[in-house]
């Protein structure tokens, strides 16, 4: 298995157009809360004694199943509190290979198990809040390239969060990194050692209704995803992680099982309570004997810590003061010592634009973006006609964050998401696009400029001609384009459909491959250095700064912002629904505009593209999708036509 390990290691190293675009609300800019729309989860954190539970718990379903298990536990910012190896868990797990058998970045690699089970953990901790209880068999639902996904449906569009499977990596500047001791030990939001994750196996832990971790498993050796939704797939994994919850699961009314996006139920599990054993009168003393506590090299020292509670200044994330965001109830990232990670501030671009963005017009944007999400109606939050909760995040041209904030109860996952989202958004609308990634070193990277001149019919194309939001460039990320499409070719930035699977999207996942390839060096001690705090081997565009330092991201939620036809920067937003996410970001933008200060001109953004198919057909990449009547107490049905 280690022999597989280092192979695989070398291998890997080796919808809407204009019509929608526009919006029935004002854009006239809102006035800024006085009083917050929104109550703060309640504190509350794992102790010593609940994270021993939850493993007793596990690995007393563990032995009732005759399948030893890798069984991580972490809180709800991604610190491990205990990763614990059964005697006789797999070694590694084992990537599912692409259909057509022709692998690419990570797809039929073997991964150390623990970072499995430590990825699962903190997916099931990432996607869920106060509101919403999503778990890995849930993420498999909504990354892949039909939604709902099962054999001989055809038409199909891809799921709502298709890619954000590559996001919380290894190598983004945005996540922590483990610290053994010292006031930042616990300081987050961390890294996953493998993103997100969509194989069964991993929940998210409550405590009287409030979000507190996740547990992951590892059992069968594979890391793999539900391919068939209509079938019900008793997978090990999963029934020792539920086991693990039990006492600590999510209240029935949020889970996934009970929230629908564009009509489909989502999925929280193929396990059932009915199918778990008699675990909770289970003890740590009766149960660790099974196997040992271990360390995992950036992520854990082998022992049983108790969580931070999730809202404090340890945690990574609290409430903002009214010096560091106007609007009342936010919530920011704390560096631990009481200082904001990302306090709002003016572009870093002033050398290669001639008016970037002041900190002023950057409160303004954030501070539009808020206020419009603090009226919409959540997606996928009971009970309904909750407000959406999400992260937003705003950049300048050079990828620099000039402020981030987020509604108090918004998913973790989001904060990294939204950054990806804006940073998508200013890159592909950056006149050195297509420079940058011809420059980047990183196999087939250079390869996705030419495919997609060749497929625009546009051998200027990236050179900042169009203004692409996150929802263009996913459009073109597809395994089909329009998406949807079966027997179409596949979008230029896209792997062909015969080879898409979760861990290869196309040019998403070519750009990072490299920094999963050093992380998991480093994580099984094949290498003495950790990928850098930077993804992407993007030539710099600043001494040590690229534009594309945590990746990017292909689902909708981000729109560039322009000054007089020129770009200077972008925003970006996550957590909610991907209609939900372009709302806040596109009308947040329309209200704070000022001047020349804006959104993109109408005729350059990336709807205006006509692509020609070969099947005779052309379609246009979408901008934004602004939801009918979004807004709690309104009965506005076209809030961005217009704009």
């Amino acid at each position: 298995m280690r022999r597989a390990l280092i192979a695989g290691l070398a291998l890997l190293l080796a919808s809407c157009g204009g019509g929608d675009s526009g919006s029935a609300v004002s854009s006239t800019p809102a006035t800024t809360p006085t009083t917050s729309a929104y109550t703060p989860p309640a504190s509350a954190a794992l102790t010593t004694a609940d994270v021993q539970q939850v493993l007793a718990q596990a690995i007393a379903q563990a032995k009732a199943d005759g399948q030893p298990a890798v069984i991580s536990v972490v809180d709800r910012v991604g610190n491990v509190l205990a990763l614990f190896r059964m005697t006789g868990a797999p070694a590694t797990a084992h990537l599912t290979d692409a259909p057509d058998g022709q692998n690419l970045d990570a797809q039929g690699l073997n991964v150390p198990a623990e970072a499995a089970a430590v990825a699962k953990a903190i997916t099931g901790a990432y996607l869920s809040s106060s509101g919403n209880a999503f778990s890995t068999r849930t993420a498999s639902a909504i990354v892949q390239a039909q939604f709902p996904q099962h054999p001989g449906t055809v038409g199909l569009g891809s799921g709502p969060l298709f890619g954000v499977q590559f996001s919380q990596l290894p190598c983004s500047d945005l996540a922590q990194r483990f610290g053994t001791s010292g006031a930042g030990a616990l300081i987050g939001p961390k890294r996953s050692p493998l993103g997100l994750s969509a194989d069964p196996g991993g929940f998210p832990l409550y405590k009287n209704g409030v979000v507190v971790g996740g547990v992951g498993v590892e059992a069968d050796g594979l890391y793999s995803f539900d391919a068939n939704v209509l079938a019900t797939n008793l997978i090990t994994d999963e029934r020792i992680a539920l086991a693990g919850t039990e006492g600590y699961d999510a209240p029935a009314a949020i889970t996934a099982s009970t929230i629908s996006v564009a009509g489909t139920l989502l999925i929280y599990s193929d396990v059932s309570t009915s199918d778990v054993a008699a675990v909770t009168a289970s003890t740590w003393a009766a149960q660790s004997g099974a196997g040992a506590l271990e360390p995992l090299t950036g992520y854990s020292a082998g022992a049983i810590i108790a969580g931070t509670a999730y809202g404090s200044e340890s945690s990574g994330i609290r409430a903002a003061t009214s010096s560091e965001f106007a609007s009342s109830g936010a919530f920011i990232l704390t560096d631990g010592a009481g200082h904001a990670r990302y306090p709002v501030r003016g572009g870093s671009d002033g050398g290669d634009i001639a008016s970037p963005l002041t900190a002023t017009e950057s409160a303004a944007i954030l501070g539009q973006a808020y206020a419009v999400m603090s009226a919409a109606r959540a997606q996928i939050r009971n009970p309904l006609n909750s407000l959406a909760q999400v992260s937003i995040a705003l950049v300048d041209t050079r990828g620099t964050v000039l402020g981030l904030v987020r509604a108090p109860d918004a998913p973790v996952f989001g904060i990294d998401v939204a950054l990806q989202k804006a940073r998508t958004a200013a890159f592909f609308s950056n006149s050195a696009a297509a420079a940058q990634l011809t420059g980047n070193p990183a196999p087939r990277v250079a390869g996705y400029v030419a495919a997609l001149r060749a497929f625009l019919g546009d051998p200027a194309a990236l050179t900042g001609a169009y203004a692409f939001s996150a929802r263009a460039v996913g459009n073109l990320a597809r395994p089909n384009f329009p998406d949807g499409t079966p027997g179409n070719p596949a979008g230029p930035l896209s792997v062909k459909a015969a080879q898409f699977n979760p861990f290869s999207t196309g040019l998403q996942s070519a750009l990072i491959v490299g920094n999963l390839a050093q992380h998991l060096a480093f994580v099984t001690g094949q290498a003495a250095a950790d990928t850098p705090q930077r993804c992407t081997t993007t030539p710099d565009v600043a001494t040590g700064q690229n534009r594309l330092q945590n990746g990017i991201q292909i689902f909708p939620g981000s729109v560039p912002v322009y000054r007089g036809g020129v770009l200077v920067g972008a925003l970006g937003v996550s957590g909610d629904g991907t209609s939900q996410d372009d709302m806040i970001a596109f009308l947040g933008l329309a209200r704070a505009a000022s001047g020349t200060l804006g959104q993109a001109p109408a005729a350059i953004r990336a709807d205006q593209i006509t692509v020609h198919v070969p099947n005779g057909t052309s379609a246009n990449p979408a901008y934004v999708n602004c939801p009918p009547a979004p807004f709690v107490g309104s009965n506005d049905q076209t809030p961005c036509q217009g704009l």
